[in-house]
């Protein structure tokens, strides 16, 4: 009988999504301690020292730590429950913000966006901070993996009182299946980079009782993300 692999073995272990979550939340937090404890022996350190040049790499160092514990910020909060504080929000609003970011956060990129904004006068019920997080991720997506030639094309109408916002990716190549979109976490990792954007994205999303779906279509090379929302009537801000 053929020895099993060690993917074959890993596999049957079943380790469930909320203990690798415990998992992950406790070694950011462990690392993290540990990591707090280096930055303030170092800048100690940078205190006694009397050195430039020294005092200079004293800080290079204070910066890395600084940036590894950004990471494993954003790491447990990738992998956190979604608890969105809901207030009313003008959709039309809401999409002007979340151009204003996409320039901030891309301003090479956002240049090649084109935006077809159609939302009348319709209000949701959100968490702004956390929508526009989902919403963004979207974007950081396509700009980092395999985008091909051509611009993005980012569309938001209102029908049936549900706030419709596609995204379309030019892909030359495309071999993902889409039927999960979102609930794979882990399976595509990188540098940096954990395969829980998308996890989180639908998490997100689905927090506000919306819907994501994505599908590829090969004939025009695109990548469409669709993300349906609920809207709650018009508004009564007067224009």
């Amino acid at each position: 009988m053929a020895e099993p692999s060690s993917e074959d073995r890993t596999d049957s272990l079943g380790i469930s999504w909320s203990d690798t979550v415990r998992f992950v939340r406790q070694l950011s937090h462990d690392l993290r301690n540990d990591l707090n404890a280096i930055e303030l022996q170092s800048a100690y350190t940078a205190e006694l020292e009397q050195n430039d040049e020294l005092k200079s790499e004293i800080k290079r160092l204070r910066e890395m730590i600084s940036g590894l514990t950004s990471t494993l910020q954003r790491l447990s909060r990738a992998v956190d429950d979604v608890t969105p504080n809901l207030i009313p929000y003008r959709a039309a609003d809401f999409m002007e913000d979340l151009r204003t970011k996409v320039d901030h956060d891309f301003p090479k990129q956002s240049t090649e966006i084109t935006w077809d904004i159609q939302l009348q006068d319709s209000m949701m019920n959100v968490d702004p901070q956390l929508l526009q997080e989902a919403f963004t991720e979207l974007f950081a997506n396509a700009f980092r993996h395999n985008r091909g030639k051509g611009p993005l094309v980012a569309r938001a109408k209102i029908d049936n009182n549900r706030l419709h916002f596609t995204l379309h990716e030019p892909k030359a190549d495309f071999d993902l299946d889409t039927q999960n979109w979102g609930r794979e976490p882990l399976r595509k990792i990188s540098q940096r980079h954990y395969g829980l954007g998308l996890r989180r994205v639908r998490a997100i999303v689905e927090a506000h009782r919306g819907e994501l779906r994505a599908q590829y279509d090969p004939k025009a090379s695109t990548l469409i993300t669709m993300l349906t929302l609920s809207v709650s009537g018009r508004s009564s801000k007067k224009i």
